[in-house]
């Protein structure tokens, strides 16, 4: 296993991404780390970390620091959010994508990213990440809109942060009940995780790809009780979501990695629930594509399903009397 140990590391180690260029690995951050003013399209956004994983993202130029150990916000700001989870190694540019969607209607949006090496070892990395955002939803609450917009790994991101929920129910559930909707893009399952990650990493080396899924495997079968058992976990909480808020489940049949038959199981078990959700699966979509390829449908359907379910009216009240 020693080549597969190599590559892997390589690719991922101190969360970050490799690239190959003629033979050789480039190794490109994932984050700046400091404020940053974005310019996407038409739009001028303002971007800064709060920390390595999560960025807050405006319309306005606003400095922002996040208490450490609380995730509080010198700065209240009373504003509908959205929390948007992103696919591994997304790209800024990407990002600012689905951003302005919500930027576009009067939301700021935190953007939460989750690094391979993070992913592969959940005690020192995606648990952290879900513990970082489970405490700033907890300790920046006001009485705006709060939307939940996940991709990909972001579903067992939001599974590993319902796992911290249960753990303290009484302080944490009140802050998943505020959630008004829900949209899951491509959502990846466990059982999709082998073949996801390489894709992520390796998206035009299918030998990589290939070297990367046979060191997973040997990963999930040797590090059972320090990974293996938090991804079955995690999968067992995003079926039984906490967050009972309308859902909007987007995918398609052709996606290995966000599976038609993995997205059915958690939409037939949210359903169960009682919890309203609406399906739509495209025939022939890449992984997380579905906003490139459809792009006005994506669009109507995202819309309408938070026209539907968060209360823009009351939103637009408040922000007029604060003004």
């Amino acid at each position: 296993m020693g080549l597969f140990k190599t590559s892997f590391s390589l690719a991922i180690n101190s969360g970050k991404s490799g690239v190959r260029n003629n033979g050789n690995l480039r190794i490109r951050p994932l984050l700046s780390c400091a404020p940053v003013m974005m310019v996407c399209g038409e739009r001028n956004a303002h971007t800064q970390d709060l920390t390595k994983n999560i960025q807050y993202i405006s319309n306005d130029k606003v400095k922002l620091v996040a208490d450490p150990k609380t995730m509080r916000l010198d700065k209240q700001l009373n504003r509908p959010t959205c929390i948007m989870i992103n696919w591994l190694l997304a790209r800024q540019k990407h990002v600012m994508k689905y951003a302005n969607l919500y930027l576009e209607q009067g939301f700021d949006v935190v953007s939460v990213s989750c690094t391979p090496w993070q992913l592969m070892w959940p005690l020192k990395g995606s648990q952290l990440v879900a513990g970082d955002l489970l405490r700033f939803m907890q300790a920046n609450e006001n009485e705006q809109p709060l939307v939940v917009h996940g991709f990909s790994v972001g579903g067992y991101i939001w599974g590993e942060l319902c796992v911290h929920v249960m753990k303290n129910k009484e302080l944490y559930q009140p802050v998943l009940d505020r959630v008004a909707a829900q949209v899951w893009d491509s959502a990846a399952d466990i059982t999709e995780i082998t073949i996801g990650v390489p894709a992520a990493v390796f998206p035009k080396n299918k030998i990589m790809q290939k070297t990367l899924k046979a060191y997973m495997e040997y990963h999930l079968k040797s590090f059972h009780d320090t990974a293996t058992v938090h991804y079955i976990r995690s999968s067992q909480l995003f079926h039984t979501n906490l967050c009972h808020a309308p859902a909007l489940v987007l995918l398609s049949a052709s996606d290995p990695v966000g599976a038609e038959r993995s997205n059915r199981a958690v939409y037939d078990s949210w359903v169960k629930m009682g919890m309203k959700c609406t399906w739509h699966c495209w025939d022939r979509s890449p992984h997380v594509q579905h906003f490139n390829k459809h792009r006005d449908e994506y669009i109507a359907l995202m819309q309408a399903h938070l026209r539907k379910y968060v209360p823009f009216e009351n939103m637009a009240q408040k922000n007029r009397a604060i003004a």
